[in-house]
């Protein structure tokens, strides 16, 4: 996956993201959203690991040792940004006070199931937050490419990897579309790029409704 790609994904997922609204990032794609947002001052990023108000990502000279996300990665804090420990930072997100979750996934299905933390026969580093958000956000947004590495369709009739969470995702969003999670059905509402239907359908491996009229966000 090239940048350009994972940048577009990042993008079109920012877009998605509402004037008033707590958002925590997932690593990876998620990652580079704070740097796309713009002078959007009115969406509040937080890190699970203890900080409300992530800016964008700081230069050489601009870093702190002492400021971190959850990926281990330097970030930057707004002017009235709030530091706690992880377990306010987690009272937070499973009291239902966090608003949207973006993050990625290794297969969703066609009833927004999520699987994202293991791989069948591979080593497992620990399930991190990825639980506790997609069940506690009220919005969860993934972002992924629309294949594996080995060109496996990633949106899927059923998961075959170990779930997340059922039923969690509300917004799936790739290098070639947009789906929404809507009534058990899995719905394009948009395409992206030069991407046609017929793209879409070839690296999907699910049946899906289409209503490209609907860009409105959740």
């Amino acid at each position: 996956m090239t940048a350009d790609v994972k940048t577009s994904i990042a993008a079109r997922a920012a877009q998605e993201l509402q004037s008033g609204e707590i958002v925590n990032l997932g690593i990876g794609i998620p990652n580079l959203i704070p740097g796309l947002l713009g002078d959007r001052m009115d969406v509040f990023l937080q890190t699970e690991n203890g900080l409300l108000g992530v800016g964008p990502r700081p230069s050489e000279n601009e870093r702190d040792p002492d400021l971190i996300d959850a990926a281990k990665q330097p970030v930057t804090a707004l002017p009235g940004a709030a530091y706690f420990d992880s377990a306010q930072s987690f009272a937070m997100i499973r009291g239902g006070h966090v608003d949207v979750a973006v993050l990625g996934a290794l297969q969703v299905s066609i009833s927004g199931d999520i699987a994202n933390w293991a791989v069948p026969g591979k080593d497992v580093l620990g399930v991190g937050g990825a639980m506790d958000l997609v069940v506690g956000a009220r919005r969860v947004i993934v972002t992924m490419t629309a294949t594996s590495s080995k060109g496996e369709p990633k949106l899927v009739s059923e998961c075959t990897y170990p779930l997340t969470a059922r039923s969690a995702a509300d917004v799936v969003i790739t290098e070639l579309s947009v789906f929404r999670l809507r009534d058990g059905a899995l719905v394009l509402i948009e395409l992206l790029g030069d991407a046609t239907v017929d793209d879409v359908r070839a690296v999907t491996g699910t049946p899906f409704d289409i209503d490209l009229e609907d860009r409105r966000a959740a």
